[in-house]
């Protein structure tokens, strides 16, 4: 079941924040910001470290935007913390920017619906939440998709674009492009230039 348009699951874990200390992070604590919450497989793996990197390298252009980054993983703190003290060119994800949080019990991912059938590890899932807590948008990939995190973005702006101007955004529609008003009309006048 979809957790868009419902609150946000809270929760309070430990976590490894950017300057590698441990800390209990709370969810909650984040209202008043944006949060791209992504959950992965498995610390000391293949793809995930990839998308690791990419949101960390992509992490100015998020917090330009008001929207923090949190990944989550079935992993303990302490893996965490070896995972970011250990090079890239070691296998390791290096000092990333953002908090990776320790969801040992899975309770976190049960809670957002990713944890696998088997109850091994969290699917891909990441989840964008407005600033009041709300959850707008949610992709869930299997274990070996990764994620565009310049899809995050692209719908980290539409869904601020949206709050901003109460028009709604089309297929593929990018920062700076038209957008529609949520009427009949509009959306056949776009369809008519744009098909």
């Amino acid at each position: 079941m979809s957790l868009v348009t419902k609150e946000a699951p809270d929760f309070t874990a430990q976590a490894v924040m950017a300057d590698n200390q441990f800390e209990e992070l709370t969810l909650s604590k984040f209202r008043g910001k944006y949060v791209v919450l992504f959950f992965y497989p498995l610390d000391f793996t293949f793809v995930c470290p990839s998308e690791i990197i990419a949101f960390d390298k992509q992490l100015d252009k998020f917090r330009s935007k008001n929207c923090e980054v949190i990944g989550v993983s079935v992993d303990s703190h302490f893996t965490h913390w070896a995972w970011k003290n250990t090079p890239v060119n070691n296998g390791g994800i290096g000092n990333i920017q953002y908090p990776l949080v320790a969801d040992l019990t899975k309770d976190i991912s049960k809670d957002y619906g990713v944890l696998t059938e088997d109850g091994a590890v969290a699917l891909r899932g990441l989840f964008l939440i407005d600033k009041e807590g709300v959850i707008r948008h949610e992709l869930v990939n299997d274990l070996g998709l990764g994620r565009s995190v310049d899809e995050a973005i692209r719908m980290l702006d539409a869904l601020q674009f949206t709050e901003e101007h109460g028009e709604v955004c089309p297929a593929n529609w990018k920062e700076g492009e038209d957008a529609m008003k949520p009427t009949a009309d509009d959306v056949a006048d776009y369809l008519s230039k744009h098909s």
